[in-house]
């Protein structure tokens, strides 16, 4: 599952369960724990999927839904995943957008910056990105999953709401790699202490709120810089399977304001507007690459101030 967060799955005591989770380790959602001003906040202990509760509600503020539970999670390409209780940081947010719904395309990449500068300001410093929507551990774990974003929009008249689902491995879970056939990671891997779920949500939040205020300003050209040098794969020779099943290759290239991938081929620079890489070749300096996404986050999160 390429798309949104990353597949955990339910309780140890589940006999459907195959991939089980220490509960010594686990640290509860608490709503009052999850510092995120200006935002009604909720902590509930199971439903199908936060996105889905939030997608069915009309609200005039933010909202922030988190599960300790999903079961019916949807991810990119309609993919189900559920959730394993206590495992990682699954939230969803919803806010009113004040722009044309036609410049909604690239926010996943604006908020995708958003949630590495939080993930990074936590101590994760080499997390990178993947297009369209994933969070890359650094380090030792380089190129593993750490987490995924999927944005669904709702469109009423002149009204434009936005659900933000974020979702984050925070505690390992047995076999995940092997059932989801590619390399996972967790911040309980990255970070020792790793930082408590709520501050995970809380800091990530805020971090994609003050995103969504600065994107309906100045679009997705606002973060193309930061995303560039936080993207794992920028300069190196992709693969990309795209939406019909052809395959397309090419040097990564940055984003275009829409939020297509730009890949440098033969015939020229091409932008894929949807598509799942599936393969790469010809890895840069990645110490670089963390230093430069680091500074590119700043200037972003200064520009967004």
């Amino acid at each position: 599952m390429d798309g949104y967060p990353f597949s955990l799955f339910r309780t140890a005591k589940d006999t459907r369960t195959r991939h089980r989770v220490k509960f010594a380790v686990m640290d509860r959602l608490e709503q009052a724990a999850i510092n995120v001003p200006g935002v009604e906040v909720r902590v509930i202990e199971r439903c199908a999927s936060t996105n889905a509760v939030l997608m069915a509600e009309r609200s005039g503020h933010p909202v922030l839904l988190a599960a300790e539970e999903q079961t019916a999670g949807r991810g990119q390409r309609g993919r189900r995943w559920r959730s394993a209780r206590g495992a990682g940081a699954t939230f969803s947010i919803l806010r009113r957008m004040r722009c044309a719904p036609q410049l909604l395309a690239g926010l996943s990449l604006a908020v995708g910056v958003a949630a590495a500068r939080a993930l990074r300001s936590l101590g994760a410093g080499e997390v990178t990105l993947k297009w369209p929507n994933d969070l890359l551990a650094g380090g030792s774990n380089a190129g593993a999953k750490l987490g995924g974003i999927l944005i669904e929009t709702r469109v009423q008249g002149r009204e434009i709401w936005a659900v933000v689902g974020i979702g984050i491995n925070c505690r390992p879970v047995r076999a995940l790699g092997a059932r989801l056939r590619r390399s996972v990671s967790a911040l309980d891997e990255l970070l020792q202490p790793a930082p408590a779920r709520n501050a995970v949500i809380g800091a990530v939040a805020r971090e994609v709120l003050a995103a969504l205020e600065a994107y309906e300003h100045s679009g997705l050209p606002a973060f193309s810089e930061a995303w560039r040098a936080l993207h794992a794969h920028e300069g190196r020779r992709l693969r990309v399977r795209l939406a019909d099943g052809r395959t397309v290759s090419g040097i990564a290239a940055g984003i275009a304001p829409s939020g297509a991938l730009r890949l440098r081929t033969r015939t020229g620079t091409r932008e894929v507007a949807s598509g799942r890489i599936i393969g790469k070749r010809g890895a840069g300096s990645r110490r670089k690459a963390f230093a430069e996404g680091s500074r590119a986050a700043k200037r972003s999160a200064r520009a967004a101030t």
